[in-house]
This record gives structure tokens, sequence and C-alpha cells, in this order.
């Protein structure tokens, strides 16, 4: 009998896989500049995500997307958004790993980036989830300016490695059974829960990035309690990630200015707030993550930090969400270069595995500088989150995170691209990851702020902060010296910094994304001149700063070790 469908020469499933050991770049920079604690629990999240069970949750929650509720079956309005069960899966496991707010509950040196490394697997493999997961991480900072009251009771909450899915689940709030709620406040058994997630409302349909267009209205109630000034809001937010979290950060025109306001969902006294989900958003991809369009109707919410300085306030959370979206990005990346990898090791054409036909090598080694850079990169500026930060590092990072978000984020779907072809037509279809990845990429180099807005935002730091300039240079010059091409490019990035900062506010700007890319590679280029092996940093060098590549990958010049490239891939 003939047989007519009988499977071979496909690669085996990629499963099983430890993805933190799997990734050299990642693991040293965990090494460098971690805690020494750090290995053994990644080395756990790394078996968790590359598992065959959670690769099949992160498909099934993307491919059974989040669902609106506005309303019961009687009527009643409770505007809840529902998730399959293997998002919670998903989301439980990386807020028990401390992907969200460990390195707030223990701030020693080197928690950033131990935190940072546990973000990146996690998000590796199912990046919708990250999205609350990256926003309670960064609210931290702006809720510890709140009034006491309202720290204290959310603060437990937002450090908690629990996950609580829903409104009301749970005993009460925190203190419930040890002591007494603070002064103007009740906190009902059922009234709200010991773990919480934080979500952000910032944009509106007439102003989008331009914020201080924003038109909600921030009403006082005279009611200055526990919580801080009380407010009432009137108004409706375009783009609301995470509608189900338990809080949210959102931006409304009070009295005195734009100002910063927290919204929880659920009150003091066990009632929920008015919070009208409008629509979910129909997005290209990022499908596990509901976003959604909400209105404030009389909306209670407490003014944190001061009235009228809502941006200088929210702008603390926006910057560590910048910093998650160069992570996002990163882990991506490395997604894309561990399954182009693999399925070229053991998929054989035309008499041999693809990884031993040049062609072939050239690309994915090409894709795994990219990825490389681009974590090494991201680890480094976590470091400079650190509560240890020098002052240097706090001005570096004032700079570096806008240039990398950039830079890292908008070569993400062009990466992802190459990767996908590199599985031909296994990589276009929705049984493999790449799709989804291809579809992700996108929207971190639009999430907290597109091209334009950050390298805009490069040219207002040369303009306000120019000591980040020197602080930034400060770091990138530690390889001065270790290689021609890198020092040509340092000086010219230079050259071009003086030249902007004497131009008019219009010609600076035709020129602010070029200042943003140079600025970007010389970081990358240095920080793999001192931390990588001879082989990566002078291909990075070769490739991206003499211009010895393609506009496109695989280009790579000759003599370039494409072998000792992919061992680290």
């Amino acid at each position: 009998m003939m047989i007519t469908h009988e499977v071979e020469n496909q690669p085996p499933p990629r499963v099983g896989v430890d993805e933190f050991a799997a990734n050299v770049p990642l693991v040293e920079a965990v090494a460098r500049w971690g805690t020494d604690a750090a290995a053994p629990a990644l080395h756990e999240v790394g078996a968790l995500v590359g598992s065959a069970e959670f690769q099949r949750d992160a498909e099934r929650a993307d491919t059974r997307p989040p669902v609106l509720r506005t309303h019961d079956r009687w009527g009643n309005r409770v505007d809840e958004v529902d998730y399959d069960e293997a998002y919670h899966r998903v989301i439980r496991s990386a807020v028990a790993a401390g992907a969200h707010t460990s390195a707030w509950a223990d701030p020693q040196p080197g928690a950033n980036v131990d935190r940072a490394a546990a973000f990146f697997l996690f998000s590796q493999v199912e990046p919708g989830h990250a999205c609350p997961v990256s926003m309670t991480h960064a609210a931290v900072p702006v809720l510890e300016q709140a009034a006491p009251g309202l720290r204290d009771d959310w603060m437990p909450r937002l450090l908690s490695r629990d996950y609580e899915p829903g409104l009301d689940a749970g005993p009460g709030w925190p203190g419930l059974e040890t002591g007494p709620a603070s002064p103007g406040t009740t906190r009902p058994p059922g009234a709200g829960k010991r773990s919480a997630l934080i979500g952000m409302a910032m944009t509106e349909k007439q102003g989008g990035s331009d914020v201080r267009a924003n038109t909600t209205r921030a009403e006082p109630t005279g009611d200055d309690g526990a919580w801080g000034r009380e407010v009432r809001l009137t108004g409706h937010k375009w783009f609301c990630s995470a509608p189900m979290s338990d809080g949210f950060l959102v931006l409304a025109q009070a009295p005195g200015g734009l100002s910063c306001v927290f919204v929880p969902r659920v009150l003091p006294d066990g009632s929920r707030n008015p919070f009208r989900i409008q629509r979910l958003k129909d997005k290209l991809g990022n499908h596990s993550n509901a976003s959604s369009e909400v209105e404030f109707d009389g909306t209670t919410g407490w003014l944190v930090g001061e009235e009228g300085r809502g941006v200088a306030t929210i702008v603390q959370m926006v910057t560590r969400a910048r910093l998650d979206c160069v992570l996002g990005s990163a882990a991506g990346m490395r997604q894309s270069v561990a399954e182009a990898a693999w399925h070229v090791r053991h998929r054989r054409a035309f008499g041999a595995l693809l990884v031993d036909q040049p062609a072939m090598a050239a690309v994915v080694a090409d894709l795994a500088l990219e990825s490389e850079a681009a974590t090494v990169t991201a680890m480094r500026l976590a470091r400079a989150y650190d509560a240890d930060a020098s002052d240097e590092d706090r001005a570096f990072r004032r700079l570096a995170t806008a240039v990398a978000k950039y830079w890292v984020c908008k070569r993400g779907p062009g990466h992802a691209y190459e990767a996908l072809e590199c599985l031909g037509g296994n990589g276009y279809t929705e049984a493999f990851p790449l799709a989804r990845r291809y579809r992700e990429q996108p929207l971190l180099a639009i999430w907290e702020g597109s091209g334009n807005v950050i390298a805009l935002d490069v040219l207002r730091v040369l303009e306000r902060e120019p000591e980040a300039f020197d602080a930034f240079f400060g770091v990138v010059g530690a390889a001065s010296g270790a290689d021609a091409a890198f020092d040509l490019e340092l000086a010219e990035a230079q050259s071009v910094v003086v030249e902007l900062a004497r131009a008019d506010a219009a010609s600076a700007a035709l020129r602010a994304r070029e200042l943003t890319e140079r600025l970007a590679l010389v970081l990358q280029a240095s920080l793999l001149v001192q931390h990588a092996p001879p082989p990566v940093a002078d291909a990075f060098a070769r490739t991206r700063l003499e211009g010895g590549g393609g506009m496109l990958y695989g280009a790579l010049p000759p003599g370039v070790d494409t072998d000792a490239i992919l061992a680290r891939a």
C-alpha cells in the first residue's frame, strides 16, 4: 500500500526548554548586573515558560481573547471583561514570580535587573499579560506620592504575589482583621482584594499623545479624607489598557490644571465605582490583553501628587513603562531568534541542514546580533533604575530610556518578519508563534510614546537637561579605544549633539530621529564592545556602524564569524 502522508523533515516542537539557560546574553547580563541569588528563580521561570503547557496557554489566551460584558442578565450595568482561564494561569504565574513589583518589595542592588529578567521571560512567550504587569510595576513610584491613607491601603496590594481575578474576590481590604480602617474610610468584607493590578488611562480621542488637550474634568467634592482630596470625574478616555485592573492612574483637568487622579474600580464602601467600558478595541495584535474606551460619569477619584502637575506626576510611571517596552521588544526578538535558530538546526533543504548553508546562517546570525544588542541594552538600563543608582546613572537613564525605547521598539517589527520568513510557510501560519509575534511588535513602538514623541523628547532633554547627555556619553565612552568604528561613530554622534544644541527648533526637530538613532547605535555598540565576545562586537560594529551590511538582515560582510554568533543563539 502506498503511503501518501508521512511527516518528515519537520522540526520537533520546541518545548521542554529552560528559556533562561538557553539565552546566553541574558544569563550573562543577570550575572553581571543582577543579584547573586537571581539565577535559581530565573531558571524556574525559564523552565515554566519553555514548557508545552505554558506555550499552549499562551496560544489559547491569544486565540480566545477577552469578552466585554456591559450588563448582567437582569440589565444591571457591570462593566466586566471576561478572560480565558489560560490568561489567568499565565498572569498568575508572572505575579507569583514577582515579574511585577519584586524590585520594589526588596530594593537591593540588582533588584530591577532580576525583575526585568523575569518580565523578559514571561513576555517572550505571552506578551499580552505583560501590560498590567508592567503598569503595576510602573505605578509604584506614583502611588508613593499619594496621601498616606491611599498609599498605605494600596501599596501592600501592589507588592503582593497573589493574583485574584475579578473585582470582589478576597475577604476584605488589607488590615481588616489586624487593625481598624483609616479615618474616613470603611472596609467591609468583600469590598476589595489583598492583591491588586494597576492600569492607566491618559489619552483622549481629540488629543492622543497631546494629553494637555484632555477635556476629562475632575471636580473637587470638598471631602479631603485619609485618601487625600476627592474628586468626581466626567469624561471619556480613548484608550484604557487592562480595564479589569483594580485601580487606574488617570489624567484629568482639575481646577488647578491637568492633574493625576487615582481611580479604583471598587470604592472603600464596597460599591462599584462608575467605570463605563464602552467597547474593547479590535487590535492588530495583543489579543490576550483588553484595551478599551471608558466613560467617567460621576466617577470617584483621589488626586495624586500636586494639582496641576499631572504630567510631571504620571511621567514617572510612563518612564518605567517605556523601559518595559524595551524589555518587551527585546523579549520578542529573543523569541524570534530562538524559533528561527531551532528551525534551521532541524530542517534540511537541498541536501543539508539550513543552518549549514551560508545564506541562511548569515540571516539568523544577523538576527541574533540584533537580539543580543537589545537584550544587553535593556538589562543595563534596568540596572540604572536600582535604588543604589549613582547620580550619573540616574541622569544616564533619563536619556538612555528614551533612546532605547525609540530604537529597540522600532527594530522589532522588521526583526520579527525576517525571523518569520526563516520558517517559510510555517512561519506565516497561526499554528506557529511568530505570526503572533509579528502582530505584537509594532504595538511596543506605539505604547508610551511613538517614534516622533520619543525623538522630540530626546531634544527636550538636550534643551532642559544637558547633564543627561554628559552622563550618557560618560557611560558610552567607557568603550573608547577598543574599536575604531565605534570611536568614529561616537565622535560623529557628539558632533550632531553640538549642532542641534545650537540649531533653531524646527531644524532640530527635522533631525531628531537621526540624533536618536545615532545615540542608540553608539549605546548598543559600547555595551557589546565592553561585554560581548569579540565576534559579536566586531560584527555589530561592522554591520551597524561601518555600513558594511545591507539594509536588510543577512547581508553580512566577509569575515564575520557566524558560527560564534550562532553558538550564542
